[in-house]
């Protein structure tokens, strides 16, 4: 039996964004129920500086440095905003009062979909249309025949291929909201 692309590609993307979900309520249930609320409160630092080491892939992208490879930096970028992403999302837990945040942390999640969807998602999902494509062929199914059974499945796609017009801006808007909130925490702290 086929396999759509929602199923094979789309399910085990959703199933990795869910899973930065759970151990964000597993390890906040676990700060609560050790009573280390506290330590919640100071995740959002290394948090936020995974996030910025992570960007070391980018600018090996963009030629800004020379050094590692792009395939390791890469894997590095991925690993260090998922577990940036999580510190960040047991720091906030459910105790924001403010709406800059809320922005923040908003900002940060569409980024981290986008993100996922440009590298999970859209080049197993191009080489999935393709061997279904050249499988049709194969049996002997015409061109519109084709079309017609790829349908929803090359919609998808088409959707998904517009992951950077997402990513790059809400990248840069995470950015601002970001140092916007830790100005505004650095400006209204209790110094005393």
């Amino acid at each position: 039996m086929e396999q759509s692309l929602v199923r094979k590609e789309l399910l085990p993307f959703l199933l990795m964004f869910g899973s930065l979900l759970l151990a964000t309520a597993v390890t906040d249930a676990l700060l609560h129920r050790l009573q280390l609320v506290w330590v919640g409160r100071w995740l959002g630092i290394p948090g936020t500086l995974l996030i910025l080491l992570s960007f070391l892939y980018s600018m090996r992208k963009r030629r800004i440095i020379s050094f590692g490879k792009p395939k390791t930096l890469l894997n590095l970028h991925e690993t260090l905003t998922w577990l940036g992403a999580l510190m960040i999302l047991v720091h906030a837990g459910i105790h924001i009062y403010t709406i800059l945040p809320w922005l923040a942390l908003v900002a940060m999640l569409v980024n981290v979909i986008s993100g996922m969807t440009g590298r999970f998602l859209l080049d197993r999902s191009r080489r999935f249309l393709t061997a279904r494509k050249e499988g049709y062929s194969r049996q002997g199914a015409s061109a519109e025949e084709i079309e017609k059974r790829l349908f929803w499945d090359a919609t998808a796609f088409d959707l998904m291929k517009q992951w950077r017009t997402v990513h790059l801006p809400i990248t840069l808007a995470f950015g601002v909201l970001v140092i916007a909130h830790v100005f505004s925490i650095l400006l209204f702290w209790q110094w005393k």
